[in-house]
């Protein structure tokens, strides 16, 4: 079993605290939260600053305890705000009136706190080091993935995102509902999926998919089928099969498509993307191929109404020197 970890850092400035966060905030890491907020109040410390860049995500317990420590904050001439939610406790903070504990918008903390933090930081206990799954933080926007409890608590909002980025377009005629969210429940059973969104407090991209080769779970149907395909067109037996990529359509998030479906593709140790569009969809071929996918045009052959349009994306491996 996996148990939640939260890792905290404090770092003093006179009377002031910043305290960071990463991981998870929930039963089994609300006792270290309340323990290091109360151990703030303690000190004397007149201003807690909770950074709150690199948590995954927070329950109402989590929320409890920081009305708590706020309250208490309060009563001694204190206060504490939090910075930097991700958009699910931004959701929770405003579904339960609590957006008060909300700091003015500010830059996230520096790179050199956050390494500190995974070097150094409080955890909970029996809990594995952090591994490639850390958020990503550039230009303001975090890369992370979910696990498939919390897809199921922010399909709605995958749902959302993804009938934006195609509304008013051309391509909005072959993108239905119903199905995206099928296709998400369907494609979140698969072994090795992998879902990962771009975010700041809103969603702005996710890319999904699970992975395809000779020796998976999946041999018959349409897995093998497709598999055959790919192997005779690219002479590639094992890749992912990326089931969406979508952006919301904004100057500011031009390359976030590019950045999820390369770095799925690469914690899937892939080296090939496969996206399968519905042949018609011109607008979204164009808008794959502007991301570098390559089209192979129509496969015949594969379980479906229609022969879809088979798009490929070879990994783009980063150099030594970009590492």
């Amino acid at each position: 079993m996996v148990l939640s970890r939260l890792d905290i850092h404090r770092r003093n400035r006179g009377e002031q605290a910043l305290v960071t966060l990463a991981g998870t905030i929930g039963p089994a890491t609300v006792p270290l939260l309340r323990a290091a907020l109360e151990q703030c109040l303690r000190d004397g410390v007149t201003v807690i600053d909770i950074d709150l860049t690199t948590v995954n995500s927070c329950d109402s317990k989590g929320l409890d305890v920081f009305l708590g420590a706020s309250h208490r904050a309060g009563r001694v001439h204190a206060s504490l705000q939090l910075h930097h939610p991700c958009a699910q406790i931004t959701r929770l903070l405003s579904a339960t009136g609590s957006t008060l504990l909300l700091a003015p918008p500010t830059s996230p903390a520096p790179p050199e706190l956050l390494g500190d933090l995974m070097r150094t930081g409080t955890r909970t206990p029996d809990e594995p080091a952090r591994g490639p799954d850390q958020p990503a933080l550039k230009d303001g926007i975090r890369l992370r993935r979910l696990t498939r409890w919390q897809v199921e608590g922010v399909r709605e909002d995958i749902a959302d995102l993804a009938m934006a980025s195609v509304a008013g377009t051309p391509g909005e005629a072959f993108h239905d509902r119903g199905d995206f969210v099928h296709r998400l429940a369907v494609s979140a059973l698969r072994p090795g999926f992998a879902l990962l969104v771009a975010e700041t407090t809103v969603l702005v991209g996710c890319s999904f998919g699970f992975p395809v080769g000779p020796d998976g779970p999946g041999r018959g149907g349409l897995d093998r089928t497709l598999q055959e395909s790919i192997q005779r067109l690219t002479a590639c037996a094992r890749f992912v099969v990326l089931t969406q990529v979508v952006a919301r359509p904004h100057t500011q998030h031009r390359d976030i498509a590019r950045r999820l479906q390369q770095r799925l593709l690469t914690d899937r140790h892939a080296a090939l993307g496969v996206a399968l569009l519905h042949p018609f969809d011109q607008a979204g071929q164009a808008a794959l191929e502007s991301w570098g996918w390559q089209n192979l045009g129509e496969i015949v052959g594969l379980p479906g109404p229609v022969a879809p349009c088979v798009l490929i994306l070879p990994v783009e491996r980063p150099s030594p020197a970009s590492r």
